[in-house]
């Protein structure tokens, strides 16, 4: 569904426990997770099997909130499983827990690529000592209670923002947080043919996790896909993909072309890579003719770099709360009025498209 601006965070009523199936061959795992959880008030293990089998058996006939799954199991393994247990409950958050799928390996990358929330590294099942369980519901906490309070409605700060159609794009930046592996592949998807521009993109990750990422994001579309690197010249159709200990940015030399330069900085929230900066500087070189899109991620990354885009003429579009893993990226930007629509990932690309002329 889309909506067009302005656009209001939906009031949430209380948390309510988070039901959660653990799936792991290891049944001293099962029992220590299922210990962990149930000791936390806002997590109740409600079922816990050793097969992926199993657990779709058991999601076709109840509602569950979070599926721990790991990825080794007897019989089909839980990569394997994973789109299946997503399309037996679309609302489910599911969370790797595995020693074979470490943070910035392929396997974890494929994992969030097919729709996984988070990678939590599973220590031996005789090594779980005293900082696993404040780890594991830290992280897991993150899924569920990230949804920022909604700033104060602001009016739109210019005609651009609420008719974006008028705006040519010169250039497309990309931000994105947790959940939004999955959520790039539906952005691609939409993408029906090149918009002829250059498109930036920040996800928050690791630097360990880049060169998969971008292997795995060049086999989710047609367009040139690399790792920036200070220097690069912006071609059209090539997606520049922010390193993970480095902001992107970009200049406009004497001639008028514009390179990357990369920032080691972190921002003032901590981000790197940040998709405030990143923003600020399409705003700073193209003006108008910037073009954000905010996808799923915790925090309120790219809503500072939004108000300079919007302001320099541009317009940002976020993903919608109820296909976000964690609307607190997106639904910061809306929430402070600085989106255009707010609409599914699949959706987003189409309307690009169809509401700017691109600059040639």
């Amino acid at each position: 569904m889309t909506f067009i601006a302005p656009i209001m965070t939906s009031q949430r009523s209380e948390p309510q426990v988070v039901r959660t199936l653990v799936v792991d061959d290891s049944v001293v795992v099962r029992t220590v997770i299922e210990r962990i959880l149930n000791a936390d008030p806002a997590y109740a293990v409600v079922h816990k099997t050793n097969s992926a089998e199993q657990a779709l058996g058991y999601l076709a006939e109840h509602d569950i909130d979070l599926v721990l799954l790991d990825i080794e199991l007897p019989g089909q393994s839980g990569l394997a499983a994973l789109p299946a247990i997503l399309r037996a409950n679309p609302g489910v958050k599911v969370a790797i827990l595995s020693g074979k799928c470490e943070e910035g390996s392929a396997a974890a990358i494929e994992a969030l690529a097919l729709g996984a929330s988070d990678i939590v590294s599973k220590p031996g099942s005789g090594s779980f000592g005293e900082h696993f369980p404040q780890t594991l519901i830290e992280r897991l906490n993150r899924l569920f209670t990230d949804r920022p309070a909604p700033s104060p409605p602001q009016r739109p700060l210019a005609p651009p923002v609420v008719q974006p159609a008028a705006q040519p794009i010169a250039c497309l930046g990309i931000g994105a947080s947790t959940g939004g592996i999955h959520a790039l592949g539906q952005l691609f998807e939409g993408l029906a043919a090149p918009l002829g521009v250059p498109v930036l993109l920040t996800q928050h990750l690791p630097a360990s996790f880049t060169v998969y990422f971008a292997q795995q994001l060049s086999r989710m579309t047609n367009l040139r896909v690399k790792v920036a690197d200070t220097g690069d010249l912006l071609m059209a159709d090539t997606v520049y993909v922010a390193p993970g200990d480095a902001n992107l940015q970009l200049r406009r030399g004497l001639h008028g072309r514009v390179t990357i330069t990369l920032n080691p900085e972190r921002t003032p929230a901590g981000n790197l890579p940040g998709v405030d900066p990143m923003f600020a500087s399409m705003a700073e070189v193209y003006g108008a003719g910037a073009v954000g899109i905010v996808l799923t991620g915790m925090g309120r990354d790219g809503t500072v770099g939004a108000r300079d885009i919007v302001a320099a003429g541009g317009w940002i579009v976020a993903q919608d709360e109820a296909s976000s893993v964690v609307w607190g990226m997106p639904g910061s930007v809306a929430g402070a009025g600085l989106t255009c629509a707010v609409m599914e990932p699949h959706a987003i690309m189409d309307f690009v498209s169809r509401r700017g002329k691109v600059l040639v």
